[in-house]
């Protein structure tokens, strides 16, 4: 039950967002009904609570409050209960009475919010975030029960199953409150084929069986890759489960065996059914590098691949690329771009298709999000980066924090590119964030900023479709290809969410320092190609503030 009401998070499947629609197309009624539910408040009865816990969810009803009653006395027997705690797991500091934060781990000074936080939504829950959470109480008045009379007609202990979730009237549910939380408009889901500057796109060439998601109800990883990378995929999709857009660079002669480890991954492997369920896959080249023959978006996967050969990707390193051999570069943001434009979740993941988050991410993260703390409520824009560490050759990739926090104390993993670029990637408090036990919710940690030490700052972090683009002008060898995009965010005067219960981790193999000419070459020319050019056209573009460099 758990793992479903999970997945129920990151993906609703196509029979059940049938229903999901439906409902929609019912709202007036619900409306009646919520109307008739406030009269008959009003004549004394109680309210309805959605609960979400371990092994599912549950509806409660809470007698109405009386004079003189505090709201932790609404319980069954009038039990005091429904105590809460702060992000950090310390003293809440009184947020229903004031809703005002007193944290020293926000160096930020956090504005007080108004008694309703965006679109009214009452924010005087924010400290129940213990095992069981309320998701949504119908009464109104933002009070914390914790206990009252499961109804509804639901076996058992008042659990409902996933299915049950379009059934039941226990008014606006998760999905509701986070629809109106976020305000976001839902995107089109058809194959295109269209010109990015000088590349080809064939945009969800291969589309995932998810189908059309609404805007709100997932978190997509966007990332980029050739063929020879398609191996990190299934890993990366074990621990995500939830929806991929990734943009494949396809040359020439490459695009061929692309197609074929694509077919491959979705038709020959135990765990195809989350390739073919989650990952939509877009395919880009430059147009001095057409492949001589491109199929139509409904015949890419004819012929089926022959799953008793090898992998396309077994055994191949990009010294075999037709792209190696005719000397191009890869376009890094070119495809960071395509994927993330591609997306049609609200909120996206730009990552690397090495880098592998903990399991669980993306429901715990919506649920922070629908719970709309006084932090979340800030007016600054916002991004929510993951600390990313590497682990040895030898070492399992850790599932929670608490395996990475042992793994840390053995030698056996590390900060990311802490010998190669320790600065380039330091997230602000990390070393109290690493000596932070693990919690069971996610939650902010530390609002941090991109100067000071951290002036050149690359985070990879959870933001939305309002944040600035990747310069397509820069490469993966020239190095710095995020580094323009950090300065627009430091400019824009991002606050930088730190997560404290997630994280990335590279695939198993720890990174040294290598000397490579070519590439140092590379590098020089493309510091030049920032400095002289695209510096001047950032500060033209987004202006300046002190502290932000590139």
């Amino acid at each position: 039950q758990q793992q479903s009401t999970g997945q129920y998070r990151t993906h609703i499947p196509a029979h059940l967002a049938q229903q999901l629609r439906q409902r929609e197309q019912e709202q007036e009624q619900q409306d009646q009904m919520m109307l008739q539910h406030e009269q008959s408040q009003q004549q004394g009865h109680g309210s309805l609570v959605l609960k979400i816990q371990e092994n599912g969810i549950s509806v409660q009803e809470v007698a109405p409050q009386q004079p003189g009653q505090s709201p932790d006395q609404l319980t069954e027997g009038g039990e005091g209960g429904g105590r809460g705690r702060d992000v950090d797991n310390a003293n809440n500091n009184n947020i229903n009475n004031n809703n005002n934060v007193d944290d020293s781990r926000f160096d930020v000074p956090t504005d007080q919010p108004s008694q309703n936080g965006p679109n009214g939504l009452n924010s005087n829950n924010n400290n129940n975030r213990g095992g069981t959470e309320v998701l949504y109480q119908d009464g109104g008045n933002g009070q914390v029960p914790g206990g009252g009379q499961v109804i509804g007609g639901v076996a058992g202990a008042g659990l409902l199953n996933v299915s049950d979730i379009f059934s039941t009237t226990a008014s606006v549910d998760f999905d509701a409150k986070l629809r109106s939380i976020l305000n976001c408009h839902d995107r089109d889901y058809e194959p295109y084929i269209g010109q990015r500057g000088d590349f080809w796109v064939l945009k969800n060439y291969v589309r995932a069986e998810h189908g059309e998601l609404r805007c709100h109800e997932s978190i997509t990883y966007t990332t980029h890759a050739d063929y020879t990378f398609l191996d990190n995929l299934i890993p990366l999709l074990e621990r995500w489960n939830a929806p991929v857009s990734l943009a494949m660079h396809a040359p020439g002669t490459d695009f061929q065996p692309t197609l074929n480890a694509i077919k491959y991954l979705r038709e020959c492997l135990a765990e195809s059914h989350l390739v073919r369920q989650f990952v939509t896959f877009h395919i880009y080249f430059s147009s001095k590098h057409i492949p001589k023959n491109v199929p139509k978006y409904e015949k890419v996967l004819e012929p089926p691949y022959n799953c008793s050969l090898p992998a396309p990707y077994f055994n191949v390193s990009s010294s075999q690329l037709y792209k190696t051999a005719k000397k191009l570069l890869y376009p890094v943001n070119v495809g960071r771009n395509i994927a993330r434009d591609a997306a049609m979740t609200h909120f996206i993941l730009a990552s690397d298709i090495e880098l592998y988050p903990n399991p669980g991410l993306v429901h715990k993260f919506l649920e922070m999000i629908a719970r709309n703390e006084p932090v979340l409520q800030r007016k600054n824009p916002r991004v929510f980066p993951l600390s990313i560490f590497e682990v040895d050759s030898t070492s399992p990739v850790p599932r929670d924090k608490t395996e990475l926090q042992e793994l840390l104390r053995s030698g056996k993993a590390i900060s990311f590119h802490k010998r190669v670029c320790s600065s380039c990637h330091g997230v602000p408090k990390s070393k109290e964030w690493i000596a932070a036990n693990e919690t069971d919710d996610l939650g902010v940690f530390h609002i941090g900023k991109r100067v000071g030490y951290f002036v050149h700052w690359e985070p990879i972090y959870i933001g939305t479709h309002a944040d600035p683009h990747y310069d397509e002008r820069l490469s993966w060898e020239g190095k710095s290809d995020k580094m323009t995009q950090g300065y627009a965010l430091c400019v824009l005067d991002y606050d930088f969410h730190i997560l404290d219960n997630a994280f990335l981790v590279h695939k198993p193999g720890i990174k040294v320092l290598k000397k490579d000419p070519k590439r140092a070459m590379l590098a020089a020319k493309t510091n030049q190609l920032i400095k002289k050019i695209i510096y001047p056209e950032l500060q033209v573009m987004y202006g300046s503030r002190k502290g932000c460099a590139v």
